[in-house]
């Protein structure tokens, strides 16, 4: 029954949604981008380390000669998506960022197509269109909410490839038998190793500054890294990598709610209209997973 896997993929996507929050928080806090992806992925991976040693110990098993895999999940998707993306943020609006971030299911779809032999249907590429489409609108393009710079815009693209090949990575190993759990935590193991060798472990001070700040670094990583991450390779059990990736789209409709909810943005015509171009693509594509199975 496919409709778990959509669930998985939507509620991923929208937990993502709040990691601009998450974001700004802790930007106010004194926590550097690459800070951020250390506390997001370093208590993930205490969260997943756990979880495996309840539910499955065996889970902690990897292949030498699969190691590759897991790099790439950590290190490239993980970790450089992340310091892409918030330093794209630097250099222009979180609407914009949220734009170039969001090529990323163009990238799986025509990636998955050569290397898993996905299709690439009319259904499909229509779906994509409209929540890219729905992306734009919901961020403010046209409207002088999203503004665009020229290095703004080579980290927001290469934020979207790097997103995008989290989920090329991770089909590879589980095709290859690997659970969402051993993906996710040597995913998030390499990201927070890496962000720490790389910025140091400045944000260690912020975070343990106060009972409140810690617990607010504990909930970054739950929230955005660890339950989005497991229910989105969840999810890719049963659902082709372009058609996640689409169904992911939903996180810059919640962003914008958690936008106007806590930062009392605006809403406007157009945003609404994103919202219906992504719900519409979402609905397409369930539409032909009925059809099909």
């Amino acid at each position: 029954m496919k409709n778990k896997y959509v669930i998985s993929v939507i509620a991923a996507g929208t937990l993502w949604g709040f990691m601009g929050f998450f974001r700004r928080t802790l930007d106010a806090m004194g926590v550097s981008a690459i800070g951020c992806i250390a506390i997001r992925c370093i208590f993930a991976t205490a969260f997943f380390a756990l979880t495996i040693f309840i539910c499955d110990r065996s889970a902690f098993k990897i292949k030498l000669r699969d190691a590759w895999i897991f790099i790439g999940s950590g290190v490239i998707s993980l970790l450089i998506f992340g310091v892409c993306y918030f330093r794209a943020m630097d250099y222009m609006s979180l609407s914009a960022a949220a734009i170039l971030l969001y090529t990323a299911p163009c990238f799986v779809i025509l990636i998955s197509a050569p290397l898993f032999k996905e299709k690439l249907t009319a259904r499909k590429l229509t779906a994509m269109l409209l929540a890219f489409a729905g992306c734009c609108l919901v961020s403010g393009i046209g409207s002088g909410g999203a503004v665009i710079t020229p290095k703004g815009l080579a980290l927001g693209l290469c934020s979207g490839l790097c997103y995008a090949l989290y989920s090329i990575f991770s089909r590879f190993a589980l095709n290859r038998g690997y659970s969402s759990f051993t993906i996710n935590f040597y995913s998030c193991l390499l990201a927070g190793i890496g962000a720490t060798v790389i910025g140091g472990t400045e944000y260690m001070n912020t975070i343990t500054a106060s009972a409140p700040d810690f617990l607010f670094a504990v909930a970054t990583g739950l929230v955005t890294c660890f339950l989005p991450y497991l229910l989105y390779t969840h999810g890719l059990e049963g659902l082709e990598n372009g058609k996640a990736s689409i169904m992911a789209s939903i996180e810059p409709v919640v962003a914008t709610i958690v936008g106007v909810a806590i930062y009392h943005e605006e809403p406007t015509l157009m945003s609404a209209a994103g919202v219906i171009l992504v719900l519409s693509a979402i609905v397409l594509l369930n539409v032909k997973a009925k059809t099909t199975s």
